[in-house]
């Protein structure tokens, strides 16, 4: 794959951890438009929902309308395994990959690279920016019990330790619980990434990029906030509020 093009700078965070919602600027937040890439006809609802409460419209699918010049930030979803052929290993038996979504998202993504564009990914959306930027994935977790939906179909929930100076310590502190559902993780990651925020067994949940305007995590932000708003873990809607102040700069 295509290496990152020249840096661009990140946009520093409110002073103070501040969140500020993107409808207290007065502005028509609605034209703010978000790429969403997906194969599904159905288009995942949690996360475009999140956006229209946020003050967002996403626009799902792919091909034009999918474009750094139409569209002000790129929003990658959780969602299936990445084909580990993208960072040169087998596939084991507990992945199961969709070779026509890698190759979409992973186009989508590098045109919003190359663009500058604000990037946030969650769940399998953090790990396709650590794979597209040259990193490698642990396909499954020796841990993934702890990390796995459980029986009932319901989030498992973890307690997290974020580097005190990172964009996320500044949104919810240094020790904050959050949701998990996931099988796999980062293990090395990709040119410019760092990690920002581990579990307590060592997964990485959260990262940014050192130059470029990228920020990912593992956990599920749109199953923690909104109508989906639970009392276990932090509110899920700062993170679109933070991504979206990033859009619209």
């Amino acid at each position: 794959m295509k290496k990152v093009p020249d840096p661009y700078i990140i946009f520093p965070y409110h002073p103070g951890g501040m969140v500020r919602s993107v409808r207290e600027k007065g502005e028509n937040c609605m034209m703010l438009k978000i790429a969403l890439p997906t194969d599904r006809p159905d288009a995942p609802v949690n996360y475009k929902e999140a956006l229209r409460l946020s003050g967002a419209e996403a626009v799902c699918g792919s091909g034009p309308a999918l474009s750094p010049e139409s569209c002000s930030g790129l929003l990658l979803p959780g969602g299936i395994d990445i084909d580990p052929a993208y960072y040169g290993q087998q596939a084991e038996p507990a992945t199961v990959s969709d070779p026509r979504l890698d190759a979409l998202q992973l186009e989508v993504l590098q045109r919003f690279l190359k663009a500058g564009r604000p990037v946030f990914g969650i769940c399998r959306g953090h790990q396709l920016i650590n794979v597209a930027l040259g990193g490698t994935l642990i396909q499954d977790l020796p841990s993934a019990e702890r990390h796995k939906r459980l029986p009932s179909d319901e989030d498992q929930v973890h307690l997290c330790c974020a580097d005190p100076d990172s964009w996320i310590a500044r949104i919810y502190g240094s020790r904050f619980s959050v949701n998990s559902s996931h099988h796999q993780g980062v293990d090395r990651p990709g040119d410019g990434l760092r990690v920002v925020l581990r579990a307590q067994d060592g997964v990485a949940e959260a990262m940014a990029h050192e130059t470029l305007p990228i920020w990912s995590v593992q956990f599920h932000p749109e199953r923690m906030g909104f109508a989906h708003r639970r009392n276990d873990t932090v509110d899920g809607s700062l993170l679109f509020q933070f991504f979206l102040e990033q859009c619209m700069r």
